[in-house]
């Protein structure tokens, strides 16, 4: 399924009506960050850091 241009500025203009132009770059900020972080999760990347970071701190007794 691809999606040209005029559905692409259809899409647009609906986001702009649903969160109005100031809170687009919030959207676009948050939108972002979710994707980067599910891509990680997917290629397993947090997981081995988080391991590292566990085993590299010291126990306290």
């Amino acid at each position: 399924m691809r999606f040209g241009a005029m559905e692409l500025g259809i899409i647009l203009v609906i986001v702009l009506l649903v969160f109005g132009a100031g809170k687009l770059p919030q959207v676009g900020s948050s939108l972002g960050k979710a994707i980067s972080s599910f891509r990680r999760g997917v290629s397993g990347e947090d997981t081995d850091k988080a391991s590292e970071k566990s085993s590299s701190t010291p126990a306290k007794s």
